[in-house]
């Protein structure tokens, strides 16, 4: 038996109920291509720290996914995408919430942003400019530039499940390493 078979077979779930869990940098190719290079510039320790688990495509909506793989919706986060506008410019930006609550976009990001409107960005802006599909778009591997709004709630959650770039399979990672992704801002009241 190899190295990396005896390291996929102890690898566990924290929550849930799930067939397959893997390390996700040892399940790069099963993620979007940003999420797997950004994996890949973490601190080893910390990108250790976050799991693949395998799911299936058709059970991503998030209460259908949390009944059929038996997580608390309270551990799910969602990472929604966001079109700020200002003086003719959109800036793309993202918020990540608990599954629990909704992104506050109209007050809570319109406002840290400094922008005089804000809505969801459309579908194909966001598949388009993050790389990754619609329903599993994550806050791992998102553009650098773009301005990454964690509620506070998110990153205080021991453990916290969110997309892997596609639809199938999600990532499980502890809130604090949401946090500590490049341009991270932990914010109070991001989520209404």
């Amino acid at each position: 038996m190899d190295d990396q078979a005896s390291t996929d077979e102890q690898v566990t779930a924290p929550l849930g109920n799930f067939p397959e869990v893997r390390l996700a940098v040892d399940a790069v190719a099963e993620l979007a291509g940003p999420v797997a290079e950004a994996l890949k510039q973490w601190d080893a320790e910390l990108a250790r720290s976050v799991r693949y688990v395998d799911t299936d495509p058709e059970l991503a909506d998030t209460a259908v996914f949390c009944a059929a793989y038996d997580v608390a919706v309270e551990a799910s986060a969602n990472c929604v995408v966001v079109a700020a506008k200002r003086g003719g410019e959109t800036t793309l930006a993202a918020g990540v919430v608990l599954a629990t609550t909704r992104l506050d976009v109209n007050k809570a990001v319109r406002g840290h942003l400094g922008a005089r409107k804000a809505s969801f960005a459309p579908m194909d802006t966001a598949v388009g400019e993050s790389g990754m599909e619609y329903g599993g778009i994550t806050p791992v591997g998102l553009p650098a530039h773009w301005p990454l709004l964690i509620d506070a709630a998110v990153a205080a959650t021991p453990w916290v499940l969110i997309g892997s770039g596609r639809r199938r399979g999600k990532l499980i990672l502890p809130g604090s390493a949401l946090a500590a992704l490049p341009g991270a801002q932990v914010l109070d009241g991001l989520a209404g």
